[in-house]
């Protein structure tokens, strides 16, 4: 079990163990973030004494970290951009000899970089109308006002700074009442036999009744930085990384929240450097919006376990190892879903379905004699919003279990296994009360109609017997009981169907024995295929109900196909 130890040291004794190399960062940390303000406030609270919260040390050595884990050294240098925020910032991963570098950084790298770039490194700001490219930036430096006649506090405004400190990009025109924070490092200040000479240089050009004000400044400045243990820290002894990580998920829980799959990336790129590199050549073309959780959630279900949702070194290495396989098998999956004429595209924001696709593809070189029963599963899955009902890393476990139980293959047989995909007759009759407006119309309307939807056009639910009819008067030979029926039934599935948008525009609200008069015999020919309209009935709205019954019974028909198809090939 890890041990916990409370301590403090002076800031230059944290800032010279950074400069040393002995605290670095996990991988796993964010990028430095802060603004110029934010720098500026630290420095004006630990002036006012106030404590600047405690530091989180993990303790490094050769029982918890192996050679191939990365961290990344501070910052020595940052540039603002015009809104003097951070920005542009990347760190260098690199190893570390845990015999000389024996701690990481787990909460606190925001302050502990604030400081470190105050006191040690180089500042910038890149002027607004300045290009990336160019480099162009100008220097700036932290500097303390001395003067307290020219420190502006602004009494109405809460948690206003009560020190004149502040950035400048106007170096060269420092008054002689500012003085650099980082020139409290010099030589005369730190000796004692010359520190009270230096200070009285330092306050020479100072108004006369603000000079014991800056006297007491340098000095409060010098005991902060040199004499004052500030930085008080809880040190973790014997904890393995993927404790660490969570830990410092736990840490980094509120503020600026980190998204789960920053976090997950930046542990692979811990242990494979060129990861984002290599994932962004496949987040292109098919696969653009997708995102880094899909290739993460993959190589979980592929080489560990995909109950976890973080990445470890094991499962790293496997997908760094394989990754010509693994790109290859998402190659194959689109040929797969261009077989089966479904648009893989529709699962960029809901890529679970694809996992166990993707395990199977990977697993077994002949993937394609399950196509029919992966497209069964495909269209069961996203029928059944089976992924939707939350538990997801268990349901990919299980789906996984039973992949591997069937030989790597899938089956129709294996899917009537799950409860959760077994076709029923009230899961059928519950897709077809689904109401318009819903994503999982325009899903069950897609799959309905593989055989002749465009990929390239847009689409709209649309009434077959328009909505505003339902708003009029009721015809006078339907009972006011009927009618209420009616009106209940107009947004449900059997009165629904896809419409090419330009189209449904044009349609608007025409009755549909008018919207099919209009056309010739092809026209409507591929009407009645396209929107599963039944023969022989008739379409005048008088008959809504006779209709509607009609198409929900040819509807049930498609659908269940659909479901629970019978051998075909592709």
């Amino acid at each position: 079990m890890s041990k916990l130890i409370d301590n403090s040291i002076t800031i230059y004794e944290a800032m010279q163990k950074i400069k040393e190399g002995k605290y670095v960062m996990p991988a796993f940390q964010r990028q430095y973030v802060w603004s110029m303000e934010q720098i500026e406030n630290l420095w004006d609270s630990i002036l006012l004494d106030y404590p600047i919260s405690t530091f989180l040390f993990w303790h490094i050595d050769d029982s918890n970290v192996t050679w191939d884990t990365y961290f990344c050294n501070f910052l020595q240098e940052v540039t603002f951009n015009s809104r003097k925020q951070a920005s542009d910032v990347n760190y260098s991963l690199t190893s570390v000899n845990v015999n000389y570098t024996d701690t990481a950084i787990l909460d606190g790298q925001q302050r502990l970089t604030s400081l470190f770039l105050s006191l040690f490194g180089n500042s910038y700001i890149r002027p607004s109308h300045a290009r990336k490219a160019n480099g162009q930036k100008i220097v700036t430096k932290l500097l303390i006002e001395l003067d307290k006649n020219k420190i502006e506090i602004d009494e109405e405004e809460y948690n206003s700074k009560k020190y004149g400190i502040k950035f400048t990009d106007k170096v060269a025109n420092v008054t002689p009442t500012q003085f650099g924070i980082n020139n409290i490092l010099d030589e005369k200040f730190q000796k004692e036999e010359t520190r009270e000479q230096a200070i009285e240089e330092v306050i020479s050009n100072v108004p006369q009744d603000s000079k014991e004000y800056a006297r007491n400044i340098l000095k409060q400045l010098y005991n902060k930085i040199f004499v004052q243990k500030i930085i008080r820290y809880v040190e973790i002894i014997d904890m393995k990384q993927e404790d660490a990580l969570e830990m410092f998920i736990r840490f980094n829980s509120g503020g600026k929240v980190l998204r789960k799959h920053e976090i997950t990336m930046s542990i692979l790129e811990a242990y494979w450097p060129s990861a984002k590199v290599e994932f962004g050549k496949i987040l292109v073309d098919t696969y653009q919006n997708f995102s880094t959780d899909f290739i993460i959630r993959s190589a979980l279900m592929l080489y560990g376990d995909v109950q976890k949702t973080v990445i470890n070194k094991q499962v790293a290495d496997d997908l760094k190892n394989n990754w010509i396989e693994f790109k290859m098998t998402l190659h194959n999956m689109k040929d797969l879903f261009d077989k089966m004429h479904i648009d893989l595209t529709r699962f960029a924001n809901r890529y679970t379905e694809l996992i166990p696709i993707v395990y199977c593809i990977y697993y077994n070189p002949d993937y394609e004699k399950n196509i029919l029963a992966i497209r069964t599963y495909l269209i069961r899955a996203v029928f059944f919003t089976y992924f939707r009902s939350g538990g997801t890393p268990g349901k990919l476990h299980q789906l996984k279990n039973y992949i591997n139980n069937y030989n790597m293959e899938f089956s129709i047989e294996m899917l009537d296994q799950i409860a959760k995909f077994r076709v029923t007759d009230g899961k059928i009759e519950d897709i077809l009360n689904l109401e318009k407006g819903s994503n999982d119309v325009n899903e069950v309307l897609y799959y309905l109609g593989l055989d002749w939807i465009n990929k390239n056009f847009k689409y709209e639910q649309d009434h077959l017997h328009p909505e505003s009819r339902f708003n009029g008067s009721k015809p006078f030979n339907i009972s006011a009981e009927d009618w209420k029926r009616w009106r209940s039934m107009r947004n449900r599935l059997p009165n629904l169907h896809l419409l090419e948008g330009r189209t449904n525009g044009s349609k608007s609200d025409m009755r549909l024995i008018d919207y099919c008069n209009d056309m010739n015999s092809e026209q409507k020919e591929k009407f009645y295929k396209e929107a599963i309209i039944p023969e022989g009935i008739s379409l005048e709205f008088d008959n809504f109900e006779g209709f509607y019954e009609a198409r929900k019974k040819l509807l049930k028909e498609k659908i269940h196909k659909l479901l629970e198809p019978e051998a075909e090939e592709f």
